[in-house]
């Protein structure tokens, strides 16, 4: 993959939860078709915890987070990116007002997340949702995957309190050995239910299921982070094809 042009940076808006943001540009690196260093994806990485909580915000009236998420866009853009990835999925209850303020084109995570399932081999069906409470509660998976023809199917709101959230704040919390048994158990249900593939639909819930344990669940699953990392790998891929043909 040779680069667009030097100051062609994707900008990265981490630190919700900074694991996460650290964990995006690891797999970025791990999943980019490169055979030396030159080949790789110029990445800068902002990895600010400070941002306040996005689930708070919007369910218990919390403190706006998009002020906060609006001046690191400006730093990033400022800095010479030229796209941005947000690797939070509950940030994109926002993404309308950040993508009309950003510089660039900023991609867009539930849409990757599509996607990765027709990539999958997954162009319809039953889809298992895992997420934040402020993600399931407010459709924002639903929204997308039902306008790309899939039905969804989300867990309880306990299932939501003492599965999904308390695996999140596990991994948040630096408990990782602690994050795995209640999102597998998530996976189980949503997979007894009907579902053809489970999302992994918050940052947090890759680092809960490691790759090696994900074959035993026998379940396709979908990871945000990963599905975020090939959309920002296919944009740079496009516009490398760009250029090659403008020359």
């Amino acid at each position: 993959m040779n680069h667009p042009k030097q100051s062609c940076f994707l900008g990265v808006l981490g630190g919700m939860g900074p694991m996460a943001g650290a964990a995006f540009a690891l797999r970025l690196a791990a999943l980019t078709p490169a055979s030396v260093d030159q080949q790789h994806i110029p990445t800068l990485l902002l990895n600010d915890p400070r941002i306040p909580d996005r689930s708070t915000a919007r369910l218990a009236g919390g403190e706006d987070p998009l002020p906060h998420m609006l001046e690191r866009v400006r730093f990033l853009n400022d800095a010479g990116s030229q796209l941005i990835a947000i690797p939070c999925n509950t940030a994109h209850l926002w993404y309308e007002q950040i993508a009309e303020a950003a510089q660039c084109p900023v991609l867009h995570i539930i849409e990757a997340v599509a996607e990765d399932l027709r990539r999958q081999g997954i162009p319809k069906g039953r889809i298992g949702l895992m997420g934040t409470p402020a993600t399931l509660a407010l459709g924002l998976y639903q929204q997308t995957l039902e306008r790309h023809g899939y039905e969804c199917i989300v867990p309880t709101h306990d299932e939501v309190q003492s599965l999904c959230a308390a695996s999140i704040a596990a991994v948040k919390g630096n408990r990782l050995e602690d994050a795995y048994a209640p999102a597998a158990e998530c996976i189980t249900r949503l997979k007894a239910r009907g579902a053809d593939a489970v999302v992994l639909g918050c940052t947090e819930l890759p680092l809960a299921v490691p790759h090696a344990l994900r074959p035993s669940l026998g379940v396709p699953l979908t990871d945000s982070i990963d599905a975020l990392a090939l959309a920002a790998i296919a944009y740079y891929e496009r516009v490398r094809s760009a250029q090659r043909q403008a020359a």
